[in-house]
């Protein structure tokens, strides 16, 4: 099943957006977009899809989701049934943390998170409990104490014990054991491509960082992402090249450049190749959806809204 993109809306005025997501039932709806996703879930029990996995999840899960990384949750119960299912939901973008640890010593901790979270976490028993402490703040309708208590949030979690959910130590069946191409030297080429993008990425760099040859880096990149180093790279520079085309007014010539196509034409060609549309049609589509106050906490942007599941879809095919 093809993941749907949705346009996650911060406002011009935002550094980060806040979800506060209350319902019935939480429906399959399965996205992905380029920020990162935190989500707490509350007061409901069912299913998380991400990636290529899926597990059981129940009150107060707290699940870390990097960008692009197709995912949704799906409940089967509330645990309190007279009250609604919960889901406090943190979009942010990974660059702007980047640059937030770069500035400020205080945030250099926020590299570490930006780096475990790679292949998405859930974090340990408890983690969500505790953070039902911040919620005041974290729905505050003041955007500065929404602003400083995600950071908070953030760097708390920074080393906090979690699970990776996708992309385990690979097996070698033929060799009997571990293929030693573990989460951590993944981690480090996701990590140099998601701040790198906009440069030109030579493979040979790429499997320098991971510490093995080009050859082995496409194999495994190929066996745990189901796609080819070029194919992320290109996925990653539309993914931000789709942010800047909705939420600025910059020239598609300069969105090009800063997402790392050589030209012009080429953007266009891998983008509609992508999107089913060229740039300008999509920036287009979301023409007259800018708010340039903050978006309310408790409504879900038009852009976000996703059609219902097909009747009898349980779920996204997993991968062999």
């Amino acid at each position: 099943m093809k993941p749907a993109y949705e346009h996650v809306e911060f406002g011009e005025r935002c550094s980060v957006r806040v979800y506060n997501r209350r319902l019935p039932k939480i429906p399959f709806e399965w996205h992905h977009h380029p920020e990162y996703e935190l989500t707490l879930t509350m007061n409901s029990q069912g299913k998380r899809y991400i990636g290529d996995t899926v597990a059981v999840y129940g009150d107060d899960d707290l699940v870390l989701v990097p960008p692009d990384l197709p995912h949704t949750w799906s409940s089967n119960r509330s645990i309190n049934p007279s009250q609604p299912q919960v889901a406090i939901v943190v979009w942010f973008d990974g660059l702007w943390v980047q640059r937030l640890a770069d500035l400020c010593p205080e945030y250099a901790d926020l590299r570490n998170l930006l780096r475990r979270a790679a292949c998405g976490l859930v974090f340990q028993e408890g983690a969500g409990t505790q953070m039902r402490a911040q919620l005041d703040r974290l729905l505050s309708a003041n955007a500065r104490e929404r602003l400083a208590a995600v950071l908070d949030i953030l760097v708390w979690l920074s080393d906090l014990p979690a699970q990776a959910l996708t992309l385990p130590v690979a097996f070698d069946a033929r060799a009997g054991a571990t293929s030693g191409f573990g989460p951590d030297r993944l981690n480090r080429v996701l990590s140099l491509i998601d701040t790198q993008f906009a440069h030109p990425l030579k493979l040979a760099t790429l499997a320098k960082a991971a510490g093995m040859s080009e050859r082995t880096l496409t194999r495994h990149f190929t066996q745990h992402l189901g796609e080819s180093v070029g194919q992320y790279i290109a996925r990653v520079r539309i993914g931000h090249a789709c942010r800047m085309l909705t939420d600025t007014a910059v020239p598609i010539s300069v969105i090009a450049a800063r997402c790392g196509f050589p030209n012009v034409p080429n953007f266009n060609r891998q983008f509609k190749a992508t999107k089913q549309m060229t740039p300008v049609a999509y920036r287009q589509q979301f023409f007259g959806e800018r708010n340039e106050s903050s978006p309310s906490l408790t409504e879900r942007s038009p852009s976000l809204e996703t059609k219902p599941a097909a009747k009898g879809r349980r779920g996204p095919a997993r991968r062999a």
